[in-house]
């Protein structure tokens, strides 16, 4: 379930870009960059609490890491593709 929360923020995340970028008159393109760094960085985070807090292996968290990540981003990637 808490993987299922954090993919939502993610997609929240890539809103909450979309919506800043437009209202600072960027480009679409600007925005998929700064939400994939973001979301970079907030799923690494992610993965580093997983291992050093509550004890998985990188190992085991890797394919949570990936999940987490490509979800969000490939959909803000294929979004970006298709409409802009």
């Amino acid at each position: 379930m808490r993987t299922v929360i954090i993919i939502l923020a993610g997609f929240l995340l890539w809103g909450a870009c979309v919506g800043v970028i437009r209202l600072v008159s960027g480009s679409p393109k600007t925005a998929m960059f700064v939400f994939l760094g973001l979301w970079f960085a907030a799923a690494a985070a992610n993965m580093w609490i997983g291992v050093s807090q509550a004890g998985y292996s990188v190992r085991e968290e890797l394919p949570i890491f990936l999940l987490i990540f490509l979800v969000p981003a490939a959909a803000a990637v294929l979004v970006n593709w298709k409409f802009n």
